[in-house]
């Protein structure tokens, strides 16, 4: 088997020197993660230092480390570990052929990426790569980048944002071929003074690592695009939109639900039509699809395989995986996992899904606060409500303080039916539904990644609640 870095390999990308000859199989930053044959990376951080476990990488059967001081163990020494990574990401981005894809937005990255990544291994016979997890940021799309061999034939990176500028650097580490923005939405909107539009221009710097001849693919029917399609043009040789309405470039004709669950689509992709199944439910996913195909296409993919790889695509952890639990009390429910991440787009669009949702008994919605809406925080919670009211929920249960804006506004419109409390945390939310739960139900868990919503999944599925 080809190393995937050899120490000489990795000491010139990063300016380093070698303590001795060692070759890696993988890369990694959290001493938990590391395997037999990986490269432990000591990364500094505000609250904690990786060089305080190397030892523990070392003896989890790490081949060799990049250090900024001498370790016991074969390693590369360097004066800044976080620039190292940042340059073996480079280097490894350098020496590949391959097609990249680039995927922001502010919902659908993770589960657009996956998916890109299922049709384009299919066809490459598993030669494609990707960011795994949720590794998106100045440190994980590095990561990324130094994990992908060097005869990948289409790689495919996440990359997300806070502030503005900061995917002006991360896509220039990927310089991909072909860059999609899923949707807008005020996610993080708290950090932009200027408000969404802030958000579309920090979105829209995916385009400006674009390789010569690149491809910008853009949400037709977003109030931003023609915002987006500006900036997409000083960077791309093409742009691309995608959507539902009549000017689109890559278009839904027609959707039907699927026998199954999820969607039968016709696509319209200008000079050919498409007819496929989308496993993951709901019109975000038809959307998302639709911006896979443009993107598959860019890059040289192949559409059909494309379209086995979305009739086949399971539920993301966090991000609309479904359990069909077996309950203390007798027989047994589903429960939809969304705890990853919420913003008002995404929890908009799971509430009404949640509303085609078939269900024979009780239909229980636990919803957490969303993060960074700075001034307008109160507003959102509280447009939440109207959502919430047409999913058809029998029992809502909200979580987090900022929810209380949700209550009170639930509290106007509720049905004498259904009913509505507020827990302080995830733990509070779990002790409530494990009483109330039965044969039957379904359960939608979402909210900001912050309030630990999964540990209330985990202790679900697991029986241990």
């Amino acid at each position: 088997m080809t190393a995937l870095w050899t120490s000489a390999a990795i000491a010139n990308a990063t300016s380093g020197q070698a303590s001795a000859d060692f070759s890696v199989s993988g890369v990694a930053f959290d001493s938990r993660e590391i395997g037999p044959g990986d490269l432990f990376v000591a990364l500094k951080g505000e609250h904690s230092d990786g060089h305080l476990h190397v030892e523990q990488a070392f003896s989890s059967g790490a081949a060799g480390a990049i250090v900024s001081q001498p370790v016991a163990g074969p390693h590369i020494l360097v004066a800044d570990t976080a620039r190292a990574l940042d340059a073996l990401g480079k280097a490894s981005r350098s020496r590949t052929d391959a097609k990249i894809i680039g995927v922001t937005g502010s919902v659908g990255k993770t589960g657009t990426k996956e998916a890109l990544y299922a049709a384009l291994d299919r066809c490459s016979f598993g030669k494609a790569h990707r960011s795994v997890k949720s590794y998106n940021n100045h440190v994980g799309v590095p990561l990324s980048l130094s994990r992908m061999p060097q005869d990948t034939k289409f790689g495919i990176f996440e990359m997300g944002m806070n502030h503005a500028h900061e995917l002006s650097a991360l896509t220039r580490l990927v310089r991909p071929h072909a860059a999609i923005i899923t949707a807008i939405a005020p996610a993080h909107i708290g950090n932009f003074p200027n408000g969404e539009v802030g958000i579309v221009d920090a979105k829209a710097e995916i385009f400006e690592g674009l390789m010569p001849g690149g491809t910008a693919i853009i949400p037709h029917d977003s109030p931003h695009c023609q915002r987006l399609r500006s900036k997409a043009e000083r960077y791309a040789d093409h742009v691309i939109t995608f959507g539902f309405d009549q000017g689109a470039d890559v278009r839904a004709v027609d959707i039907v639900p699927a026998p199954r669950g999820g969607s039968l689509v016709t696509a319209n992709l200008g000079d050919q039509s498409l007819c496929f199944t989308i496993a993951e439910a709901g019109r975000h996913w038809v959307s998302n699809s639709l911006a896979i195909l443009a993107a598959v296409r860019a890059v040289g993919g192949d559409l059909a395989t494309a379209g086995l790889a979305l009739a086949e695509m399971s539920g993301i952890d966090g991000r609309g995986r479904r359990h069909l639990i077996s309950l203390k009390s007798g027989g047994k429910a589903t429960v939809i996992d969304e705890s990853y991440n919420a913003n008002p787009a995404s929890m908009k669009a799971t509430l009404q899904h949640f509303t085609s949702e078939p269900c024979t008994g009780q239909k229980i919605v636990i919803l957490g606060a969303m993060g960074e809406l700075g001034e307008q925080s109160a507003h959102y919670h509280a447009s939440l409500a109207d959502d919430i009211l047409l999913s058809g929920a029998d029992t809502v249960i909200l979580v987090g303080e900022d929810m209380a804006h949700t209550a009170a506004k639930l509290e106007q419109g509720l049905d004498q039916g259904v009913k509505m409390s507020h827990a302080a945390s995830a733990s509070e939310a779990l002790t409530e539904v494990a009483k109330l739960i039965s044969d039957g139900d379904i359960l939608l868990i979402k909210g900001s990644n912050y309030l630990g919503l999964s540990s209330a999944v985990s202790a679900l599925v697991s029986g241990e609640y």
